[in-house]
Order: structure tokens, then C-alpha cells, then sequence
């Protein structure tokens, strides 16, 4: 999902007006005739809704930060209950004449007429103080408004700084609830929204909830407060807007995300932290793009979403294994694909098929070129990487690397061990892992499924 900011007075038929417009993406049940109702549940959702020009104004200059798509209706009016501030007065001094007059029977008559004629523009006026003061992008913007097209001063005003007038929708247009629906639905929005929640939320764990020490020798530790500008600098890596080279982006974000993980020379099995094991996705992660980058040159959302995930859980000690909010976001970008609880407790996965295929692969070349020597090993990730380590062609397949990515989920945790039982034929099995009971786990494996066993 991305965030909405809709800045929207509702005046007429609020229920109509938000169906209008969100309808293609949110429940039909937080349509609500009364408007701060709608406020209040569309919050929820990642859509923030302010219902005047003060109050917009208020939220861009102090929470740009926390949106991806912006609306505008341009008839606002220029303050609510609360009533006016001193920076909504400098607006009304600045660009509708109006002057502090000692006879408040005056003043009141002359501010009113000034804040009736900023109504007309408030729109306009916040647009202009996005893209040119703020820097926002255009194409970020939405237009939706019944008042626009009729605004000729507006139009005159564009036409003369030869700034391209926006184009204006009609809340009742179907190209806007399409509009919303694209944006809501776009995988880098939707990536970038949910790494800047999990940053966020990353750094109020740092100083208490820290793991990683844990799987580095006590000299390479790091401190919280280097944990803290770790993800601050994860936070500020995507940029707003869609880069053209977002894939060679998400390559160095790789890197970076990475990065701590070549201290990590002690990942082993924890009672009290059953995911620690995931630790080895990243370690082989940190490995490979720094000897072959060439195997990330062609990430997408769901890889980079995939990695942000396992990297949080395993820096981390989290009290629960419920799915956080950064996580629901994230999770969002495999829907597409995603099996139900039920799909996958019918399925019998097939760890030892994927552990045996990999152990193949290593045999037959081997096989077809003795020179090679890639080491079998016994675990899986360990397996992965020898073959990482070798000549083999194989090694810059990046199909199958990144496969191999998505599988070490399921083979770190599910633990091989040799079946003595039978002395003629040693057969190595897995204790099956029970996801049922670790919500976040059992969202991750429905989630992947595919990926990891195409």
C-alpha cells in the first residue's frame, strides 16, 4: 500500500465524495456520511485526511514525510474550529491584501473577505508550495475538483509564469478512482512505504532489542547508535519518485542493507530465538554481491522486500512474531501470488527435493569438470555457497541464486540431520518446522511459496 494525504472539506455529500475517489481501494463500510468520520477511519489505511487549508498546510509542512500521493480539492476553506493561526494570516497579507485593522467590527469583515477569496485558490496555493518550495513531485499530485476549470484568474496566473496548468478531475471521473488505484497499488510506493515504516520502527529497537552482536565475535560488534544511523540512512534510500535506474538502486541497496553482515561468523541455532538460522540468508546475501553483484542486476520489489524482512527479524530480538505494520506493507507486494493458510497446510513441501537438487547440481559438475571441486557440504546454505565460491558457470545464474535466496528459508529452519536407521542406505531427512504458531513466519512462507519451489 502507499499513503494518501486528501485534503477534501466534504461539502456536499461526504459518503458520496469518498466513494468516489476510494472507493476502487478501500471498504465500503468507511464511507461515512459524517466527514470526520471519515477522517478518522481512513487513517487507518494509510489515507490521511485533512479538511481544510490551515490543516493541509499544517500536514505538509510538518509530515511530508509520511505520504506518497497527494489530492487536492481547490475550494478549501481557509481554517476550521480551531481557528486561525498567524502563518494562515501571512498567507491572507501576502496574496489577498489583507491588513490588521484597529476597529475589530473592520477586521473581522476584511479577514473574512480575504479568507473567502483564498477559498477559491487554497488548492492552487498548496500545489505551488509542493512543487516549487518543497520540491514535491507533480506527478505525485491529483487534481480533484468541481470547482477548477471555472477558475479563469488561476489559469491566467499559470499561463503568465508559463507553468503547465494541471489538469483538473471531476471527483465523480472514473480516471480517478483508477488514478488512486495505480498509486496504491505500485510496487516501489509500496516497497519504499513499507522500508521507511520498518526503518522507523527499526530504531526504536536499536537500543534495547539489539540481536546481531550475537552472531559476531565481541570485537566486531556494533553499537545501537550506529544500528540507529544504519537504518537512517536505509530510511532516505528510495527516492519519492520512480527512478528510471531503479534496478541498479536496488543493487546498491543490497549492498548497503547487507553490509553488517560480513562481521556474522557465529549464526547458529537458538532455542529462544527459533529464526535466528534466517541469519544465514543474509550472511550468503553479504557474500555474493560483494565477489558477483552481477547476480542483483535484475531485482525486483519482491526480492529487495524479501531481504528487508529476513534482515529486521534477525538484527532484532522482537517480543512476538506477529505481523508488523512494515511487514503487512511489504507482504502486500506478493498478494498476486500468495497461498492461503489452508493452500499451504495442504501442500507437502519439498525441502529434501530442493536439498537434493542442490546437492545434484554440485555432483554433475563436479562430474563434468574435475578441476572444479565444489564442496558438497551438509547444509543447504553452506551447499549454496560453495557453489558461489567456484568456477562454475553456474555461479552467475541468477535465477538460480535467487531461488536459492527464497529456499534458505525453508532449510535454515527446517534442520537436516541423517537417518541412522537403516546402515546400508544413511538417508538425510528435515524436522518439519511449525510456522502455524509465528504469524510473521507463516505469512513469509505463504508468501514465497512459489518463489522458492517454482
Amino acid at each position: 500500500m502507499s499513503y494518501f494525504l486528501w485534503i477534501e472539506d466534504f461539502e456536499n455529500e461526504p459518503k458520496v465524495t469518498a466513494s468516489y475517489v476510494f472507493g476502487g481501494i478501500l471498504n465500503e463500510t468507511l464511507f461515512a456520511e459524517d466527514k470526520r468520520a471519515i477522517k478518522k477511519g481512513f487513517r487507518d489505511q494509510g489515507v490521511f485526511v485533512e479538511l481544510n487549508f490551515q490543516d493541509g498546510l499544517g500536514f505538509i509542512k510538518g509530515h511530508l514525510d509520511k505520504i506518497d500521493y497527494i489530492i487536492l480539492d481547490i475550494d478549501l476553506p481557509a481554517y476550521g474550529i480551531d481557528g486561525i493561526n498567524n502563518e494562515v494570516l501571512e498567507v491572507l497579507k501576502d496574496f489577498e491584501g489583507y491588513q490588521v485593522n484597529e476597529d475589530k467590527q473592520i477586521d473581522e469583515g476584511e479577514r473574512q473577505t480575504a479568507c473567502n477569496e483564498l477559498k477559491k485558490i487554497a488548492g492552487f496555493y498548496l500545489y505551488t508550495k509542493l512543487v516549487v518550495e518543497l520540491g514535491f513531485p507533480k506527478q505525485h499530485i491529483l487534481f480533484c475538483s468541481n470547482h477548477g476549470e471555472n477558475t479563469k484568474t488561476i489559469q491566467e496566473a499559470f499561463k503568465t509564469a508559463k507553468i503547465v496548468l494541471p489538469k483538473i478531475y471531476q471527483k465523480s471521473d472514473a480516471d480517478v478512482r483508477q488514478w488512486v488505484k495505480e498509486r496504491f497499488e505500485n510496487p516501489y510506493s509500496r516497497l519504499r512505504r513499507g522500508i521507511i515504516e520498518g526503518c522507523q520502527y527499526a530504531k526504536t529497537l536499536a537500543k534495547e532489542n539489539l540481536y546481531f552482536n550475537k552472531f559476531t565475535p565481541k570485537q566486531d560488534g556494533i553499537l545501537a547508535e550506529d544500528v540507529i544511523s544504519y537504518f537512517e540512512v536505509l530510511e532516505g534510500f528510495l527516492p519519492l519518485r520512480e527512478p528510471k535506474n531503479k534496478k541498479t538502486l536496488y543493487k546498491l541497496f543490497i549492498r548497503t542493507l547487507s553490509h553488517e553482515w560480513e562481521a556474522a561468523k557465529n549464526i547458529k541455532p537458538d532455542k529462544e530465538k527459533p529464526d535466528a538460522v534466517l541469519a544465514w540468508i543474509m550472511r550468503n546475501t553479504r557474500h555474493w554481491i560483494t565477489h558477483n553483484s552481477s547476480l542483483f542486476n535484475d531485482t525486483d520489489e519482491q526480492l529487495l522486500a524479501f531481504l528487508f524482512m529476513v534482515n529486521m527479524r534477525v538484527m532484532f530480538s522482537h517480543a512476538d512474531y506477529s505481523i508488523h505494520n512494515y511487514e503487512s506493507i511489504l507482504l502486500k507486494l506478493f498478494d498476486n501470488e500468495s497461498l492461503s493458510a489452508e493452500e499451504l497446510n495442504g501442500k507437502s513441501i519439498p525441502v529434501t527435493e530442493a536439498y537434493l537438487d542442490l546437492r545434484n547440481i554440485i555432483r554433475d559438475q563436479n562430474q563434468e569438470r574435475k578441476n572444479l571441486n565444489i564442496e558438497e557440504a551438509f547444509h543447504f546454505n553452506e551447499m549454496a555457497n560453495n557453489v558461489q565460491l567456484s568456477n562454475s558457470s553456474l555461479r552467475n545464474d541468477r535465477k538460480l541464486f535467487t531461488k536459492l535466496l527464497y529456499q534458505m528459508f525453508w532449510l535454515t529452519t527446517c534442520n537436516p540431520y541423517v537417518d541412522k536407521k537403516n546402515s546400508k542406505s544413511l538417508e538425510i531427512k528435515f524436522w518439519n518446522f511449525n510456522y502455524s504458531d509465528k504469524p510473521y513466519m507463516l505469512a513469509m512462507a505463504r508468501s514465497i511459496y512459489h518463489r522458492s519451489f517454482p
